[in-house]
């Protein structure tokens, strides 16, 4: 194989990989992950937002120079926020929604409480389940860092106190 093959290869293969990572965080993505982890509660699904989607894009775009664990003054604007932080490049909205479902087995239904270990939470499981949410938004940054920042916003906010996720 000549070197204009290689290159034309290794550029082929890098735009398929590429294509590949984008195909894996479209809004679809993030809402079918989020209804997985609903339909298994019993609880109704939610749809994309373009609206809660620009506030959440906005917000990833500040975060892109530190990629810092910070939430965001989604509340002021009703929404719930769910943040996700992963080593490198190729973290997808299904590894962020996954960790946070993840959650659940910190959630107690019947005392309606997080019984999580130190260091551990639950919040971010009740959040993607929470069946008043009816809408969300989302947005994935790469870092300057090469870290990888996912953040979801739900219209309208979950997380009461002393209210059951469903």
């Amino acid at each position: 194989m000549g070197s204009s093959s290689l290159i034309s290869f290794f550029c082929t293969m890098a735009l398929v990989m590429a294509h590949a990572t984008l195909a894996q965080n479209s809004p679809d993505d993030f809402v079918n992950a989020h209804n997985a982890a609903r339909e298994a509660v019993g609880v109704g699904p939610v749809s994309w937002d373009t609206t809660v989607a620009s506030y959440a894009e906005d917000y990833a775009n500040q975060r892109k120079g530190d990629c810092q664990l910070i939430h965001s003054d989604a509340s002021s604007h009703g929404y719930g926020e769910n943040l996700f932080w992963g080593g490198g490049p190729d973290h997808t909205a299904k590894n962020a929604v996954d960790l946070w479902v993840g959650e659940q087995q910190y959630y107690d239904y019947g005392s309606n409480s997080c019984s999580a270990p130190q260091g551990q939470s639950c919040g971010h499981y009740t959040q993607v389940v929470w069946k008043d949410s009816t809408s969300i938004g989302c947005a994935r940054v790469q870092c300057d860092s090469g870290d990888t920042f996912i953040t979801c916003n739900y219209s309208p906010a979950g997380n009461i106190d002393g209210q059951r996720p469903y």
